[in-house]
């Protein structure tokens, strides 16, 4: 996996301060993109021991909140099985920590996998720049959803977070 930044006391991408990973590698290629230079699976820099050791320092900073999971789209199919582990790791090894997952994949596609149940919020859905709405909190365009992601698979139906 490569990866483009590794940012930090992030305020947009996320309730709190929040540590944000933007993963290369992109499918959806949606029109007006905020982020195109993530497209390409190859650019940026290898996600390698370092990077992981960087990201885990800053996220263990007592005033940042979580992670983001950011690009790019970190469910690109090279990106997902080291997205994933992240996850869980973090999880495991931050359990004050929030995770959020930004995704143009619908949640009815990516629910099934086994580390969703470690993400506290799921941003879904292809940005649609003809939809743009610049007063939506956390999405750029009202197809993209903003779901709680542990109250949605305990109910078996989506359930919007809560800002």
């Amino acid at each position: 996996m490569n990866y483009h930044d590794i940012t930090t006391d992030d305020m947009l991408n996320g309730d709190g301060l929040r540590v944000v990973l933007w993963v290369s590698g992109c499918t959806h290629h949606c029109e007006g993109c905020q982020n195109p230079i993530t497209w390409d699976i190859t650019g940026g820099l290898p996600f390698d021991k370092n990077a992981e050791d960087e990201l885990f320092e800053k996220l263990n900073k007592n005033h940042i909140s979580g992670i983001t999971f950011s690009g790019g789209d970190p469910l690109h199919p090279m990106n997902r099985d080291e997205v994933l582990r992240l996850i869980k790791k973090v999880h495991n090894d931050c359990p004050n920590k929030t995770i959020w997952l930004y995704t143009g994949f619908l949640w009815e596609d990516v629910n099934s996998l086994d580390e969703i149940k470690y993400v506290d919020v799921l941003a879904d859905g292809r940005f649609e720049k003809e939809n743009l709405d610049n007063n939506l909190h956390w999405v750029g365009s009202p197809n993209q959803r903003v779901i709680n992601v542990k109250e949605s698979l305990k109910t078996g139906k989506v359930i919007l977070h809560k800002s």
